[in-house]
């Protein structure tokens, strides 16, 4: 729910596309803002940046209308321009209760309509303490419910969210527990049950001075970036 306003949301994104530009990073860049900016900065020349949107509804505009106030669909955001959503971001789960049935839900209307979904599974501290094999179990059993009935490729994000400073209070991980659980998720996803095509992702607090430690392992295709995308300088180092 950050910037506050439109005109800072136009310059992060601005300057973060200048600096793509110049840098010509290899690298697929995404911003995923908030559903009241998406419009404004798709009318800007996008160039090596591409949009999504940070959650989406689990049903498509029935063909009377009028239902499900206030929400947003996929259909909606494929005709704005939008090519990736996030589905199942910790703080959704957490705060606003949703379910791995309700993400199931959303992740197939979001591939059906056309969208690259961007999907977060993660611990507590409560597991994480439990040890990996707690750890594995718990990350399997959301793959297994979130995937269900799923055969698309789409894109994994391991958000461990003990390790989310903003929220949890600052625990520290490092790159060999990352991929260790990356690892892991990329063998579920192997298997007789999914055989599904992904690329896993990092999320858990990424900023300028720790991304090198985590891409420089293979098995990490990129990372999902949180408070530091507000901040134009610590974008400046993650995109260099």
């Amino acid at each position: 729910m950050a910037p506050g306003s439109l005109k800072e949301a136009e310059r992060l994104f601005t300057q973060t596309q200048t600096y793509a530009d110049l840098k010509r990073t290899n690298a697929e860049v995404v911003v995923a803002a908030p559903f009241v900016y998406l419009l404004n900065l798709k009318t800007k020349k996008l160039k090596n940046l591409k949009l999504a949107s940070q959650d989406v509804f689990w049903e498509n505009p029935p063909a009377g209308g009028g239902a499900y106030t206030g929400e947003i669909s996929a259909e909606m955001l494929k005709n704005l321009g939008v090519e990736y959503v996030i589905i199942g971001h910790s703080e959704r789960r957490q705060h606003l209760g949703e379910t791995d049935k309700m993400i199931n839900k959303k992740v197939k209307v979001a591939l059906k309509t056309g969208l690259k979904v961007i999907l977060c599974v993660g611990e507590d501290l409560k597991i994480r303490k439990k040890g990996k094999k707690a750890v594995e179990k718990f990350v399997k059993n959301q793959l297994q419910k979130d995937l269900k009935g799923i055969t698309k490729s789409l894109i994994v994000v391991y958000e461990p969210i003990w390790a989310i400073s903003t929220s949890i209070g600052g625990h520290s991980i490092t790159p060999q527990d990352a991929v260790e659980i990356i690892k892991f998720i990329k063998q579920t996803l192997k298997t007789k049950s999914y055989k599904l095509k992904a690329n896993v992702l990092y999320g858990g607090s990424v900023n300028g001075k720790n991304i090198k430690d985590f891409i420089r392992h293979k098995e990490i295709d990129g990372v999902l970036v949180g408070g530091a995308s507000l901040k134009i300088k610590e974008v400046k180092k993650i995109l260099a």
